[in-house]
């Protein structure tokens, strides 16, 4: 899972010139023979279709080209992979779309939407799974409208929002306060 989760990253990285590839992280937690197994992948959304980046012993757990029309369809290729390597999906933890500024300091939501795979019907995942994309486009029309990052923000305004001009850069210590 470390190097996973390393990859995620390296990933998001050289994915940030691509501003039509959104990116998100997904992760599955499975059981095979009683042991629990996590795995994440980095999902993209690309001409509106789904697929994913990654990176596992197995071929068809890493790779999944933009092809599936909802993430429906994308969770549900992954189940039957899953299932041909006899492990049972149990969790799938999807976040938010990750931000193509390198720069941002905007934090990555990893788990924005928690399914327990097992406790739901497919109607009521895929629900959840269209309300998901519904909230990560919302995100995407916000972004558009907002500035590109808080950090050229604040690069712009080089002064302290907290301090005036006329305030002292340095702190009393307590001995000066007496």
């Amino acid at each position: 899972m470390v190097l996973c989760f390393s990859l995620i990253f390296v990933i998001s990285y050289l994915t940030n010139n691509m501003p039509g590839v959104e990116r998100f992280p997904i992760s599955f937690k499975t059981e095979f023979s009683g042991n629990y197994f996590r795995h994440i992948v980095l999902g993209i959304h690309y001409a509106g279709r789904f697929g994913t980046l990654g990176m596992s012993r197995r071929e068809d757990l890493m790779f999944k080209p933009p092809v599936c029309r909802t993430l429906i369809d994308l969770i549900s290729e992954f189940e039957s992979s899953y299932k041909k390597c006899w492990h049972t999906l149990k969790k799938v933890k999807i976040g938010q779309y990750v931000s193509h500024d390198p720069h941002s300091v905007e934090q990555i939501e990893w788990k924005h939407s928690i399914l327990d795979v097992e406790k739901l019907s497919r109607e009521e995942l895929r629900k959840e799974l269209e309300r998901h994309t519904r909230d990560m486009r919302l995100k995407v029309m916000k972004g558009a409208a907002a500035p590109s990052s808080p950090t050229r923000d604040r690069k712009k305004d080089s002064s302290s929002p907290h301090r005036s001009q006329s305030s002292p850069h340095r702190r009393n210590g307590r001995s000066e306060r007496r």
